[in-house]
């Protein structure tokens, strides 16, 4: 005589089932939730969480552009120091004796400058050299940063400093490209705005300022549009 199993109720579907089954033959549920699905059910698998939805602060200090000046900037002043040395240069080693012999000078006059023009041109040399420097010290210590909302830069090797402009206070915005800047892959990207500290801010010399144009261009529409700005002729 065959022996009578327990029997219980489904859970899911109220069916009876064998108190053993770890599956509802009528429903198709688990019935143990700790218990591993198996492989050969992948459509059983839970489904893998959806990556987390960027949030507003996080993308409102999310970084879209990001850089320096380029040392093209002090061109101009890398041709002055450049002029400067080699002038300082014919006065120091040019032999000009017979030159001073003209002015009528005393021979006391004439010794002394014989003996000290030499040290007094390599001393400005060096200093119109460590002027370059500098300027190329603080370029480099100047940064660009774009953000949705706002234009960031900072400045300054001893005593730093940071402003900003809001992004929907940008009115208008040019790029400018010598021959020379598109040779070396650079421009200036200026823009006008409302704010009363600075009306014309200019990204000067950097490297893909084509991008930096676009970037602010969209994100400036953008920023108007969030905020209801319509900004009049």
């Amino acid at each position: 005589m065959e022996t009578p199993q327990e029997t219980k109720q489904c859970p899911y579907c109220a069916e009876t089932i064998l108190a053993a089954a770890i599956k509802c033959r009528y429903c198709g549920e688990f019935l143990n939730r700790a218990l591993r699905v198996p492989e050969d059910y992948p459509e059983l698998r839970a489904p893998s969480a959806p990556p987390p939805l960027k949030q507003p602060e996080e993308k409102k200090n999310e970084i879209l552009f990001e850089a320096s000046p380029s040392m093209w900037l002090i061109t101009p002043q890398f041709i002055k120091t450049a002029v400067v040395i080699v002038f300082l240069a014919f006065l120091a080693f040019w032999p000009i004796k017979n030159i001073l012999n003209d002015f009528d000078l005393s021979n006391s006059a004439i010794y002394i400058i014989e003996k000290y023009r030499v040290l007094v041109g390599l001393l400005l040399m060096v200093m119109s050299v460590l002027i370059l420097v500098y300027r190329m010290v603080k370029i480099k210590y100047i940064s660009y940063r774009i953000t949705p909302d706002r234009v960031e830069w900072s400045r300054g090797i001893f005593d730093r400093q940071i402003d900003n402009i809001d992004m929907f206070r940008v009115i208008d915005l040019n790029l400018r490209r010598s021959f020379l800047d598109c040779i070396v892959g650079i421009g200036t990207v200026t823009l006008i705005t409302t704010d009363k500290t600075d009306p014309e801010f200019r990204f000067k010399k950097v490297h893909k300022s084509k991008q930096l144009y676009d970037i602010i261009k969209k994100e400036s529409i953008a920023a108007d549009s969030k905020r209801g700005v319509i900004h009049l002729e």
